[in-house]
Parts: structure tokens; sequence; C-alpha cells
């Protein structure tokens, strides 16, 4: 069976493993505060270009955005996001059972515009009821999107500027933030991105280590006693070198975005396979996720060798589904489905 349902299935890329191995056997300080950790902090704020941000090492992508959402939001705050946002569908009521609300906003490419939170921010703060409902107190973006979508410099640069406007502490979230930042057509890099919000976080999980996210706190003022937080919801690991360690391996020489451009080339000769024999897509996607729509019958026959997510029901005879390339897929795997695809439903 050939894979191509997620992009985190691979265990971790060589380099990552042998960083690992060598340093097993050291004794070092934990929870964070040993040298490799600093390594990859010194790293990481090197490549931002932000050398007085915070830099904190946490296992998971949901136990991130909760840590970050927890620490950032008063009692009675909510957070904005897209409706299709990670925290609002596939995150099991994560923010919610912290003791905030998700406050999602209509989308149907996965992406907020400026307009819609000023329209947010403005809704609230004009109503005299307003102490009755959950005040807007941060914005959540995915960078990419849950549906491949990346936003552009423009579109970005206009978000930050009504967050910092009104307050809102912009976040995003960076679970597959190389696939975007590599992605045809992105107009945005480490850099750029890291200046228009007050954090965010680079993706380890889906992008070669084991497991692991940096995430990067631009405002000392929402830094402040960050760690206490990490600590009270379970995100301070106590061997937190192993974090720190991947990191510096993803970062050296490159290889982190090396293996962002092949998830991304993979997905671009799937996209084109999928185009050239006529199959619509359920959303324009320049990065490794691809969302093809098929007729129910092709699939069945597809199924039978390759792995891929159902994404919902189009019609009763279409069905969309979402292809994942990763750092480890293999050239040869992606051939087979092309082939399979030009071969039509009657192979």
């Amino acid at each position: 069976m050939i894979r191509f349902d997620c992009d985190y299935g691979e265990g971790a890329h060589p380099l990552v493993l042998k960083k690992l191995a060598d340093t097993n056997l050291e004794q070092t300080p934990g929870y964070g505060e040993d040298i490799y950790c600093q390594q990859a902090g010194d790293m990481i704020r090197a490549a931002c270009q932000k050398p007085q941000a915070a830099v904190h090492f946490l296992t998971g992508g949901t136990q991130t955005n909760l840590t970050v959402i927890a620490a950032l939001l008063r009692p009675h705050q909510g957070v904005l996001c897209a409706q299709s946002g990670h925290i609002n569908v596939h995150e099991t009521g994560a923010i919610e059972a912290a003791g905030h609300k998700v406050l999602a906003l209509p989308s149907t490419d996965g992406k907020l515009t400026a307009g819609q939170i000023e329209q947010a921010w403005h809704t609230h703060f004009s109503d005299d009821n307003r102490e009755h409902t959950v005040q807007p107190g941060m914005v959540f973006l995915s960078f990419p999107t849950e549906m491949g979508g990346i936003y552009t410099k423009q579109e970005l640069d206009a978000i930050s500027r009504v967050c910092r406007r009104r307050g809102l502490p912009l976040y995003i979230d960076g679970a597959r933030l190389g696939y975007g930042l590599c992605a045809p057509g992105c107009d945005l890099d480490l850099p750029s991105l890291a200046a228009l919000c007050d954090a965010f976080y680079i993706g380890g999980t889906k992008q070669g280590a084991l497991f692991g996210e940096a995430l990067v706190i631009n405002s000392p003022a929402l830094g402040a006693d960050f760690r206490y937080i990490m600590k009270q919801r379970g995100a301070m690991l106590a061997k937190g070198r192993l974090l720190g360690l991947q990191f510096i391996a993803l970062l050296e020489d490159g290889l982190y975005f090396s293996l962002a451009r092949h998830a991304v080339a993979q997905a671009m000769r799937i996209r084109q396979a999928v185009e050239q024999a006529g199959l619509p897509l359920l959303a324009p996607s320049c990065t490794n996720q691809q969302f093809p729509i098929f007729p129910n019958t092709w699939l069945q026959k597809l199924e039978e060798q390759f792995a891929f997510t159902p994404w919902g029901r189009v019609d009763k005879k279409h069905s969309a589904v979402r292809l994942c390339t990763s750092w480890a897929t293999r050239p040869q795997d992606v051939d087979a489905f092309c082939q399979a695809i030009a071969a039509g439903p009657e192979q």
C-alpha cells in the first residue's frame, strides 16, 4: 500500500536520528535549559532576524496552540479564526476545554481577511451589551491553511495592521510552515512572516522531526511567564534537549527547507496529473496537500493500491480526498499514483 494519507507517518530524517544517537548518553540540564535548546533557539532567532524573540520548544501542534492561546487570553476572551481552522475542527474542543471560546468566522478557502477581523472587533465593541458576550482577544491563522492555501505578504500585512490597531495579538499555526514558504508563488519568507505576527511556530512533527514544534514569541509582554503556562499545561518536556537537537539538525545547512521543497515538488506532480486527467480540485493548493475530486467508482479502484484521506462528499457520485506528500515521499510512489490517474477508472 502506497500512502498519501498524512505527512507525519514516517519516523524522522536520518540526520535528525544521528544527532539524537550521537548525544544519547550525554547528561544535560532538563526542561529546555540545555545547551542544545539554547543553540537551536539562537539559530531560529538568526533565521527569523528576531534577536530578541523568545523561543520555546513543545512536542506537538495541538499542545502548542492550546498553551499559546491559554497564555495570551484573559478569561473573558476568545480567539478569532476561520471556520476550517485547526483549533475549531480538529483539536477536539481543546481550546474550549481550557476555558476559552473559538470565535469562528466564515471562509471558503480557509483564510481570514483583514476586513473580517476589523468587522468582528467592531461588532463586539459597538454593542452596548458587549459585557454579556465573549470578547475577541486574539487572532489565529494557519500558514498554510488547512486547505493548503497561503497568505500573500500583502494579505498578511493588512491583517497585521488591523490586529495591531485593535490590540489583538496575531498568532500563526506553522505546523506545515516550510511547505507554505516553499510553495510556488509564495512571496513570504521566514523573516517577513516573523515581522508581521506576535507569535508563530515552526513545525517539526510534519517536516522531518520525530516530534516537536519551535514556538517563536516576538513580544516580550506576551512572553512574560510563558514557561509557567507551559508547565501548567504539561508542555514542558523533561528531556527538553531532544527537541533542541532535532531543530539543530533541521536548520543546519538548510535541511528544513530542502525537505519542504521536495514535498511540494512531489505534490505539484500529483496536481499536474489530476489536472491533465480533467479532474477538478476542491481548493487550489500549491503546498504539499492536494484536494482532487474523483468519481466514487474511481476512488474504489484507487483504494486498492493507495491510501488517502476522504475529505467529503461533493455530490452523490463524487467525493473529494486529501493527498499529502511529505519530506520522505518517494518519487517512484508519486510515479505510480500519476500513472494510475492517467490510466483512468478502467485500468
